[in-house]
């Protein structure tokens, strides 16, 4: 029997989990863009966060597709998925089980977990900062740890990902702790009047669609192919982006916005996984449009973006083969904007020198993503607003 060299194992190796990423897109991710009008960043984001195993917070009011988007993907899995609404009441055994009444009989403290989050692959949790003390340490380390502790039990837990969806962001300290385990975050609105009638005719086709049980060997990828997927991250190569994502992290923290160290490793997993979900087995500067997504509050969304969308545009004027969101620039929300302004007016005449520096590396982002606001009006008033700060800045 001939046996393959290191280099063609590992060449067969790469090749088979390339085309497991082609998979994914062709056979999950594009039917979703198909049936969901307007959310072709959100089902990006969960493709990306089910290949690199994190975990994805997406904020917007009721009736925005949240956890219909979560549940049409889990038609499309072939693993278990589990889905629940917190509420401030919600108990431990709500969601991991309760402890098995027979063997509590017997002095033994064991949980029945069938059908319940620890058997599932895929897990969504609607209102998750609703979520109360009782069950917050427990969520808290298998988010982290992929482990759940109840008792003398550890259970490993077969999760891929997990995503949590609010209409709200936290604001007690102990719930900031259950956000930052969420490490991309997106919001979810209603479409624009322009696409309604979009909406309406492929709502209407995904209302008979949900109502076809969809058997095992049609749905788009089965649960190892996603695992093998995670495994492979650590084969992609990074080196080609290393200096500009190291620059990056900095700028972005120099504006105020909190990004741990440890995120910033685990980012590293999304970045791998945007490179395998274009067909690569190497990153590219394109890769690194993922870090619009690292904000914890909204009015820090635009300043992000034209931090990112910066970047972007001055190191892959030669790169090739990039992925579509890093060459793609969306629409700024103007109000977010105004908001971001007002904070640098009211806070400009308190501020020393050294603090002006980063005020003005602040106010050219927003200069710069404010040429993109569609409408005109609103355009030339933020224009204006711009120019009176630069001239009070000196």
């Amino acid at each position: 029997m001939r046996t393959l060299p290191n280099s063609a194992i590992m060449d067969a190796v790469a090749e088979d989990t390339l085309k497991i990423g082609r998979r994914l897109q062709e056979r999950v991710l594009e039917p979703m863009k198909a049936a969901f009008v307007g959310k072709a960043e959100i089902i990006d984001l969960l493709g990306l966060c089910l290949a690199g195993g994190e975990n994805l917070f997406i904020l917007g009011p009721p009736g925005t597709a949240k956890s219909a988007l979560v549940h049409y993907l889990g038609r499309r899995l072939e693993g278990e998925t589990f889905e629940y609404l917190l509420t401030r009441f919600t108990e431990p055994n709500e969601l991991f089980g309760p402890f098995d009444i027979r063997k509590l009989r017997d002095g033994v403290l064991e949980t029945n977990t069938e059908g319940m989050l620890p058997e599932a692959s895929l897990v969504f949790l609607d209102e998750l900062l609703n979520a109360n003390s009782a069950i917050l340490n427990s969520l808290l380390t298998v988010l982290n740890e992929r482990v759940l502790r109840r008792g003398r039990q550890v259970h490993q837990w077969p999760l891929l990902t997990v995503i949590g969806a609010s209409n709200h962001l936290p604001e007690e300290e102990s719930l900031r702790a259950l956000f930052d385990r969420f490490l991309l975050r997106v919001r979810s609105e209603n479409v624009e009047p322009a696409s309604l009638e979009k909406v309406l005719v492929a709502g209407w086709q995904l209302e008979h669609e949900l109502e076809i049980e969809i058997d095992r060997d049609q749905r788009g990828i089965g649960v190892e192919e996603i695992r093998r997927l995670q495994v492979a991250l650590p084969s992609v190569q990074m080196r080609a982006v290393l200096d500009v994502y190291v620059t990056l992290i900095g700028r972005i923290r120099a504006l105020g916005l909190h990004l741990s160290d440890r995120r910033a490793v685990k980012l590293q997993r999304l970045v791998a996984a945007s490179a395998l979900l274009c067909g690569r087995d190497e990153a590219m500067i394109s890769d690194l449009w993922i870090l619009r997504h690292v904000w914890d509050h909204e009015d820090q969304q635009e300043l992000l973006a034209a931090l990112v969308d910066e970047t972007i545009s001055e190191a892959t004027a030669s790169e090739g083969a990039e992925h579509p969101r890093g060459r793609e620039h969306e629409a700024p929300d103007p109000e977010i904007l105004a908001s971001d302004l007002e904070y640098l007016e009211s806070v400009l005449p308190e501020m020393a020198t050294s603090g002006k520096e980063g005020a003005r590396d602040r106010l050219s982002l927003l200069a710069t993503r404010s040429q993109w606001v569609e409408n005109q009006e609103q355009r030339q008033a933020l224009k204006a607003r711009i120019d009176a700060l630069w001239e009070a800045m000196g």
